[in-house]
């Protein structure tokens, strides 16, 4: 009985040493997160994916877009871009376009992105390489709770090392968010595009609502100086309540009720809101599809 126990026993070391080896070589499945921190915890999402069925890029600049009439044989291309919100919104607002039998959709999100961290997603560099490849006629973009805290560099020096609202002055935040929001703004409306601009809702949380009233502010700010281009939807108004503060229910306009639009974290919507929210944003890719001489 001891000879066979000692048997099994070197068996096991044997078999151990195996193992360590074999993971040593070939690593384990645990990656390290390099999620940055956000404002609001996000609503967990798969992340979009770019499609690879599209050519490769060999510029970042998009090329000029001929304004043609949208029909049936000749759609309109639609690009979505954003966060989790954009993958929330996304696909009830494809189908909603694919309605219309004049426009054609590309969803292509990040989930915990925005323009606050190029560190983490550098969406102008990923802009560079997906709009020039779809070449939409009409973008439709939203980056949410993740953009209301310090902003970073690519190479992750501080460009404003304090989230918006915290007590300090705000204006070296709002100057660089800004200049953020209006570089992709100019960006996305380059070669005869026009850009939809998701805007963002409020929190549950007062203190998360005072930094996120500062993004929505500058976002607006940025979309005014450019009205012949950007179409900005008001998401805070939409999901707030009747004295302008938070609200968890809403009239859904596809039949009058009042419903739950929010999901449990009390800044993200759920998938009503979300559809509520789309039926906006469709209305307004509606009437670019009119402007340029649809039947609809």
């Amino acid at each position: 009985m001891v000879r066979r126990l000692v048997a099994l026993s070197l068996v096991l070391v044997l078999f151990y040493g195996i193992w360590s080896v074999v993971s040593g070589v070939f690593g384990s499945d645990e990656v390290a997160s390099s999620e940055p921190s956000s404002a609001v915890t996000q609503t967990v999402l798969n992340d979009g994916v770019t499609p690879t069925t599209l050519p490769p890029t060999t510029t970042t600049t998009p090329p000029v877009k001929p304004v043609t009439t949208p029909s049936p044989e000749d759609p309109a291309e639609v690009l979505i871009l954003g966060d989790s919100d954009a993958g929330s919104f996304g696909p009830y607002l494809k189908t909603l376009l694919d309605q219309t039998g004049l426009a054609t959709t590309e969803l292509d999100y990040k989930t915990s992105s925005g323009l606050a961290r190029p560190d983490f997603f550098d969406w102008p560099a990923h802009m560079g390489e997906i709009v020039p490849q779809v070449n939409p006629d009409i973008v439709v973009v939203t980056f949410g709770g993740n953009d209301a805290q310090g902003l970073r560099n690519v190479d992750e020096t501080w460009a404003v090392n304090h989230p918006p609202a915290s007590g300090v002055d705000d204006a070296d935040w709002r100057a660089e968010y800004g200049a953020r929001v209006g570089a992709v703004m100019d960006y996305l409306t380059e070669g005869n595009r026009t850009l939809v601009w998701v805007g963002i809702p409020n929190d549950d949380n007062p203190e998360v609502t005072a930094r996120m009233q500062v993004q929505d502010e500058v976002v607006r700010a940025e979309a005014a100086k450019r009205t012949d281009k950007v179409q900005f939807i008001d998401t805070w108004a939409r999901f707030s309540g009747r004295n302008g503060g938070w609200a968890e229910y809403v009239i859904d306009p596809r039949d009058g009720e009042g419903k739950d639009v929010r999901a449990d974290d009390g800044f993200h919507l759920n998938t009503t809101g979300a559809e509520i929210l789309a039926l906006d944003i469709a209305e307004a890719v509606k009437n670019d599809l009119r402007d340029r001489g649809a039947q609809l």
